[in-house]
């Protein structure tokens, strides 16, 4: 278990008598394992974006391994021994759908960075439940329509075989609205020898494909290594093309389209400012949108915070958090009726810098101010 308490944070609460100690905040992520840098990355964005908001804070950190009976072992340390009262941090949505119930049922508010599975933003909605990033549909949703406006009708789309995976495909189909073949893979997958043959046997026009992490960067290079890449277009939403696929991956992945609710190249001050704290805590490490994600996490967080006293009052601190009073590092944000994002969405291009490698260029929007078909089901 690692304990956060920055020097930013302690100055602040030295100065400020209501924040004496800090609001503590349960962050369980994954730390280990091929996709361990997305919740290094979460842990990262959210302390600079708490440091950003002035708040008073201590992370109390933990990997969840990504596994849910893990994540619900710590959830249930936190809540019950430990007495935190607002959590975050998930990445997976397996993970995500058995911790955030337990966390509900305690009283507790979690707060998504990442992760959100449908079930949580229909007929399962909460008032203690929010989501900064996305929901898992919205996401790829974005990646149909683009498909579509390329004049695509018919598609390969793959993903993992857990509930983010099932929201993938059923997001991208929603959009696309031609004839897609879907593949479902392991989750913990990294030979996709069989999945290229099934690819070039369809013969499709564009591939979809969602994978987060390790199996991202082992399905792009095996995409390419299959000689499919210069035949087969690749269209892909933001986590199968963050940095840090694309350095590991290298000038393959360039051509590649892409969409996303940020870019590196956002011109707006609360961006510019992310970028620039980022590049100075981490100069070694690229930000993706999971840092991003949870940076914006950080400032809303952070900004609730301020606003309720710090006083551990979690129904002011509910209250706060609704009212979403942060400049978002994306520009256009707001919550839904289901407590998740309505925002904008834009596609990108993967092109290659002066010394070849690839670099992700905005285009242009393709969606505005979109929100999630499950908001007509949440009844608050």
């Amino acid at each position: 278990m690692q304990r956060l308490l920055t020097t930013a944070s302690l100055l602040v609460a030295l100065a400020v008598p209501a924040y004496a100690e800090g609001t503590r905040i349960g962050v369980i992520t994954t730390l280990s394992g091929p996709a361990g840098y997305l919740g290094e990355q979460i842990r990262d964005g959210l302390t600079l974006g708490l440091e950003a908001s002035g708040a008073a804070f201590e992370l109390v950190v933990e990997d969840d391994g990504r596994d849910p009976n893990t994540g619900v072992q710590v959830a249930d340390r936190m809540l019950n021994e430990e007495g935190i009262k607002l959590l975050t941090g998930i990445v997976f949505s397996n993970v995500s759908g058995a911790v955030v119930p337990e966390a509900l049922d305690a009283g507790a508010i979690y707060v998504s960075p990442n992760a959100a599975p449908s079930p949580l933003a229909g007929e399962k909605c909460h008032p203690n439940y929010f989501v900064v990033s996305w929901q898992n549909d919205s996401l790829h949703e974005a990646s149909g329509a683009a498909a579509k406006k390329l004049g695509y009708t018919t598609a390969v789309a793959l993903a993992p075989n857990y509930q983010a995976g099932k929201d993938a495909i059923e997001g991208f189909k929603r959009e696309f609205g031609g004839e897609v073949t879907e593949i479902y893979t392991g989750v913990e997958q990294s030979d996709f020898a069989g999945e290229m043959a099934q690819i070039r046997d369809k013969a499709p026009q564009v591939v979809f494909q969602f994978h987060p992490g390790g199996q991202g960067i082992a399905f792009l290079k095996q995409y390419q290594q299959a000689g499919l890449l210069g035949t087969v277009p690749m269209v892909l939403s933001e986590p199968s093309y963050d940095a840090v696929i694309l350095k590991a991956v290298g000038p393959a992945a360039v051509g590649v389209t892409g969409t996303t609710h940020w870019n590196a190249d956002f011109d707006n001050e609360a961006s510019k400012a992310m970028v620039a704290a980022w590049a100075a805590a981490h100069p070694d490490v690229p930000l993706t949108t999971y840092g991003q994600q949870a940076y914006d996490t950080g400032l809303l967080i952070g900004s609730a915070l301020v606003k309720a006293g710090g006083d551990g009052d979690v129904a002011a601190l509910q209250a706060a958090i609704k009212a979403a009073e942060f400049a978002s590092t994306r520009g256009s944000f707001a919550f839904g009726p289901n407590q998740h994002p309505v925002q904008d969405w834009y596609m990108t291009a993967i092109e290659a810098d002066e010394a070849g490698n690839p670099k992700v260029v905005t285009k242009e929007k393709i969606r505005e101010a979109v929100g999630d078909v499950y908001a007509a089901n949440c009844k608050m």
